[in-house]
């Protein structure tokens, strides 16, 4: 036990390494004789779900409590868009034309790593989801800064690790989807979306989606690269329509550089959420 416990118990560690040093009999090579906690077939049971979505609730928000991080920096982005000097590469012409957004995020988080920095990287913490792409370029800015940065990363089908710029410490893995997507939300001081494909698009209608539904306090929501966004989504359609609201189109704002955005973020106004729904 360590001398900086308050309980008086003994602790969960030393149990755990003391149970595995128990002498071999058909009863201590039982499954039912495992500690719960270090029975990894019993957590993986479906029943414990709720025990592991409150585990992973609960240890990314530590670490970062931990790492005294208050606020971050959220970079959400397609992992297939290629850096400048790999667009030759690109499966298709148009992730090649997109390239420069990876420069783009990479010198937005330059920016932002600068004022994490003057905080003792406390505040303005670029996050990203890990991967390659731009997120990559997230993580590779800051750790070029010389500041600190974090990865959610999540388990996919195929095999994959984080990023090489993702700070050790604040490199995380997730099962829960959802899980995850909290994380993003929780202390993120802005929301910038570069352009992306499923998962990009998934991340960005629900962050809006919490903002437009008060469910949110309103932050910078900055979307990278008016064509490609105006190309992909009829805006206008939708606020026509009346499945928005006009008021809905105000919730995030179009810029193409990193200077554009560290501006906004700069010079931005704390906003309540939403008490009611325009429209609505």
């Amino acid at each position: 036990m360590t001398e900086d416990r308050r309980s008086p118990f003994r602790d969960a560690h030393l149990d755990r390494d003391t149970a595995e040093h128990v002498p071999i009999t058909p009863q201590t090579q039982s499954p039912s004789y495992r500690l719960a906690f270090a029975d990894e077939d019993f957590m993986c049971r479906d029943e414990l779900r709720p025990v592991r979505l409150q585990l992973e609730l609960l240890k990314f928000d530590m670490l970062l409590d931990k790492h005294e991080i208050d606020s971050t920096i959220v970079l959400f982005g397609g992992a297939r868009i290629p850096s400048p000097a790999n667009k030759d590469k690109a499966r298709t012409k148009t992730l090649a034309e997109l390239s420069h957004f990876y420069d783009e995020a990479r010198s937005f988080a330059r920016l932002m790593t600068r004022k994490s920095m003057a905080t003792g990287n406390r505040e303005f913490v670029i996050c990203t989801g890990g991967g390659p792409g731009v997120m990559e370029a997230g993580n590779r800015g800051a750790e070029e800064e010389g500041g600190v940065s974090i990865g959610l990363n999540i388990v996919l089908p195929h095999e994959q690790a984080p990023n090489p710029y993702v700070t050790p410490d604040l490199s995380f893995n997730f099962h829960y989807f959802a899980i995850r997507k909290m994380h993003f939300l929780m202390r993120a001081r802005a929301i910038c979306v570069f352009p992306g494909g499923f998962g990009t698009l998934d991340e960005m209608f629900e962050a809006l989606t919490l903002i437009q539904t008060g469910r949110m306090k309103r932050v910078p929501f900055l979307l990278f690269g008016r064509k490609f966004w105006e190309g992909i989504i009829n805006w206008d359609t939708l606020s026509d329509a009346g499945t928005i609201s006009a008021e809905d189109l105000d919730l995030f704002r179009f810029v193409e550089t990193a200077e554009e955005a560290d501006e906004i973020i700069a010079n931005w106004d704390p906003a309540p959420a939403r008490d009611d729904i325009p429209g609505r």
